[in-house]
């Protein structure tokens, strides 16, 4: 009995020292496992997370582009400034039907013909390009309508004005200041025209009715001494002639009171027609 208490008390005694020397079963550094290093107060190193691999991060979804527009397809510009063809001379009869050219037509395509090209576009709403692309040519087509073989090889470089009162009846020699015309009109009809120049503010050509006193084919002004051929008189001294001067240099000079005509051919041809008595009337 007393062998028994001995014993269970050093049991105990035992089991008193295990617990107050603090036993683990954490693994060390370089321990073995289940050892516990002397005095029991090294802590186990923390734990630190566990790094994802590169390819395992959520990678960044890549902004959003929105794709540029595609730039809007231009109209093909068909006739610019320096073009020479058939076309031009179309466009520029066109043009002058609606008001926008005043000269005949050239087929040379210069800074004028640009210039109305750019007024009937600015009219119409369309770019003020000067140049003629499809959408210009399709609205000019639709505003106007196809030249006639005139429009387009016209007998005067400057528009005929609309005839007077006057010229519709008979024979006549129906001459303009306004629009700087002459046209042969037989019963109101235009046989020919052509440009002419008056006389200086000094010399200015008579206004009114008159008629053809006389004609010569060949003539020589008594006073200035200068050839006047195919000469009409019809008021006094003043008469229709050709003038080399008005075919060399245009509107940059004037005659002394006469109707000049430069273009020969014509005058030539109209001086054959016209008879002594054909009325004459010169008019704004």
């Amino acid at each position: 009995m007393h062998r028994t208490s001995v014993l269970r008390r050093s049991l105990m005694a035992l089991a008193a020292a295990a617990l107050a020397a603090g036993c683990t079963t954490q693994a060390t550094g370089g321990g073995a496992a289940g050892s516990t290093p002397a005095g029991g107060d090294a802590k186990a190193p923390a734990s630190s997370p566990t790094r994802a691999p590169d390819d395992a991060k959520p990678k960044a979804s890549p902004a959003s582009v929105t794709p540029s527009p595609s730039p809007t397809a231009q109209p093909k510009v068909l006739m610019a400034e320096g073009t020479e063809n058939e076309q031009v001379r179309e466009l520029q009869a066109r043009l002058r039907q609606i008001g926008h050219f005043h000269r005949s037509p050239t087929a040379f395509y210069g800074s004028m013909t640009s210039t109305a090209v750019s007024a009937f576009q600015g009219k119409r709403g369309l770019p003020t390009t000067g140049s003629v692309d499809e959408v210009t040519w399709e609205r000019l087509i639709g505003l106007s309508r196809t030249p006639t073989a005139d429009e387009l090889r016209p007998s005067t470089t400057n528009t005929l004005d609309k005839p007077d009162a006057r010229c519709m009846t008979g024979r006549v020699l129906c001459i303009s200041k306004e629009s700087r015309t002459l046209a042969w009109m037989i019963d109101g009809t235009v046989v020919a025209a052509m440009d002419v120049r008056f006389g200086s503010e000094n010399t200015p050509t008579r206004e009114g009715t008159f008629s053809v006193g006389w004609k010569a084919r060949k003539w020589e002004s008594t006073i200035y001494h200068t050839p006047m051929p195919y000469a009409m008189f019809f008021s006094g001294g003043q008469a229709v002639h050709y003038s080399a001067d008005f075919a060399a240099r245009g509107y940059n000079g004037a005659s002394h009171g006469c109707v000049n005509v430069r273009d020969k051919g014509k005058i030539a041809s109209v001086f054959s027609q016209v008879k002594v008595g054909d009325k004459v009337v010169v008019h704004w």
